[in-house]
């Protein structure tokens, strides 16, 4: 029995592994591109350092609707790929492709025509304001093939294909970084050729995908209503906790900006620590993305016990990487902040965030990874609804009264942040061991009854 088991474990161990591995590497491409930008506009000043980390905050915000609909089209494709309708299959991929585009069209005009006003109306310092509207310019017209190229590379990770999307992007991130330098330094567009450098790749990386799923598609295109319902059940919780991450992250940045001193340098360090911390977060969000395929495999096959194993072998799995590679980051904290800005109070303050951050790293992936499998099952509410309450009971009023209130600076707000992410780990972990998911109402709604 124990060797029967040992051999289950090893092959759910192999099939997470086959995911997440491709997704480590394309998180890491990402993260070298956020590197590269941050790196370009640092060599422009830490104004420009600072705008880009603003441009990029509401950038995300206009993003966010693209990452619900992605969450849910791995939840309903990843089922149906392991089930015997192909052509609910196929349905599903048209219709999930569809919405994007049109989404991605709304949104970029969306962005072309608001997004100065939303500049404008924040509380952040006015040398930054205009440096911001000008990334966001170009990230507006960005905003259709990023659309499109999110939403592409959830339906080939469900379909199983996600070398495909490997293949995709590293071409994003060597076009993409190579544009950065090329654009920035030997043409006209100067710092918005960090921008432009995204919106090349991405309309690159897009077509590239199309023409992957392209064959997952019918034969001619087909809009479903019903799966499209099925989309958004188990998406909208996801976008709406992508609406509230990113305004709590916009609240944290006009809390930092609220500190009494040296507040663009802390705000330039801020968006270095941030990219630097993703190096870790990246690969754990890789782990919550392959999570969520496997269990959607699984439990399209009706393999329950198995789908609840491996998400927790799958977590453990994730653990051991983040682990690692926080310790090596740590130990280069310094060295890396150094790389990033030339400015001394901006490295003194990257390296400190990137100490601090990093602690809670291995706590913060148990939390993310489970959480992927909780959204591969179709319980986005309960997700969206644990992260949001710590991050909305726990991190914003605990930044603002330690940091701001009682006068601790801004390290208080770092460790503010660390409290909310343990939080959330603890009702996550509970969420998931309470097995409450595996017969969640949505969930089932997804697996064809026999």
């Amino acid at each position: 029995m124990v060797f029967k088991m040992a051999l289950q474990d090893k092959e759910l161990l192999k099939q997470s592994w086959a995911v997440s591995w491709p997704m480590s590497l394309i998180m890491f491409f990402i993260f070298l591109i956020g590197i590269a930008d941050v790196y370009v506009a640092g060599l422009f000043g830490k104004e420009i350092q600072a705008a880009y980390g603003l441009a990029s905050q509401i950038y995300f915000i206009f993003s966010i609707m693209v990452f619900g609909l992605t969450v849910g089209t791995v939840s309903v494709v990843s089922r149906l790929f392991t089930s015997d309708n192909k052509e609910e299959f196929n349905r599903a991929v048209d219709s999930s492709f569809l919405i994007a585009v049109v989404l991605g069209i709304l949104f970029s005009l969306l962005g072309i025509g608001f997004s100065k006003g939303i500049i404008y109306s924040m509380p952040v310092p006015e040398v930054l304001k205009e440096r911001a509207v000008s990334f966001m310019r170009v990230y507006s017209f960005a905003l259709l093939f990023s659309y499109l190229l999110i939403n592409t590379n959830g339906i080939l990770r469900a379909c199983k294909m996600v070398k495909k999307s490997l293949i995709t992007m590293a071409v994003v991130c060597v076009l993409n970084i190579c544009l950065n330098f090329i654009l920035a330094f030997k043409t006209p567009l100067g710092f918005t050729g960090i921008a432009v450098s995204t919106l090349v790749s991405m309309s690159v990386g897009a077509l590239l995908n199309f023409i992957f799923v392209r064959r997952l598609m019918g034969d001619v295109f087909s809009f479903s209503f019903s799966i499209s319902k099925r989309l958004f059940a188990v998406g909208w919780p996801a976008a709406a906790l992508q609406v509230v991450w990113q305004i709590a992250s916009v609240v944290l940045y006009f809390i930092l900006s609220a500190l009494p001193q040296n507040r663009v340098e802390v705000l330039a360090a801020f968006t270095n620590g941030l990219k630097v911390e993703s190096a870790i977060f990246l690969p754990a969000f890789a782990f919550n993305m392959a999570s969520a395929v496997v269990v959607g495999n699984l439990l399209g096959a009706r393999k329950r016990h198995d789908a609840f194993h491996a998400g927790i072998l799958t977590a453990l799995l994730g653990v051991i990487v983040v682990t690692v590679m926080t310790l090596v980051v740590i130990t280069n904290a310094r060295r890396i902040s150094s790389f990033l800005s030339q400015n001394v109070l901006v490295v003194a303050e990257s390296t400190r965030y990137i100490i601090i951050s990093l602690l809670f790293e291995p706590v913060m992936a148990w939390g993310v990874i489970l959480g992927g499998a909780l959204n591969g099952a179709g319980d986005t509410r309960g997700v969206t609804k644990i992260t949001a309450l710590c991050l909305w009971f726990v991190r914003i009023p605990l930044s603002y009264l330690l940091g701001i209130h009682f006068r601790l600076g801004v390290a208080a707000i770092w460790w503010s942040m660390n409290v909310s992410i343990l939080c959330q780990s603890i009702f996550i972990s509970r969420r998931y061991f309470s097995r409450r998911w595996i017969d969640h109402e949505v969930a089932e709604n997804y697996v064809d009854k026999p």
